[in-house]
């Protein structure tokens, strides 16, 4: 088994989506990490991390509609984050797993609170969208 990746990560590219928060030590800003965590697909993936080692193709399943190409590009920044601890494993072919780690897993309970509202109030929002839209249909 090789060891997970440790230590400085390298600098984020543009089209990589890497957070501005790269130069050396220089502190991310809280809307950085806001929208590292809450982003689209971030917060599926760290939920499903949290709970116990997943593999690539376990997360492709469980988070639904994202892209492989997606996939890939948001557990490299989550990693490169320090919220995801990539594992290799020396088999064939190779088998990778990914794991929260301690910092994301503190987010665990908070995400599961945010999913839930999401869930709940769904529907409503969709409704108060589609009323929105009647009301200004040809205004904007």
């Amino acid at each position: 088994m090789t060891e997970p990746e440790a230590g400085p990560a390298a600098e984020p590219d543009a089209h990589e989506g890497g957070a501005a928060c790269g130069e050396h030590v220089r502190a991310c800003t809280v809307r950085e990490v806001l929208d590292r965590v809450g982003g689209k697909w971030s917060i599926g993936i760290i939920i499903e991390a949290s709970r116990g080692p997943v593999r690539f193709t376990e997360l492709e399943r469980s988070v639904e509609g994202i892209s492989r190409r997606m996939l890939a590009l948001t557990l490299r920044n989550l990693e490169r984050d320090g919220l995801l601890i990539r594992t290799t494993y020396p088999t064939v072919p190779p088998r990778v797993e990914y794991v929260a780690t301690e910092m994301a897993r503190e987010l665990y309970d908070s995400l599961l609170v945010l999913t839930g509202w999401a869930e709940r109030h769904r529907r409503a929002i969709a409704a108060a969208r589609e009323a929105y839209d009647r009301r200004n249909a040809g205004t904007h």
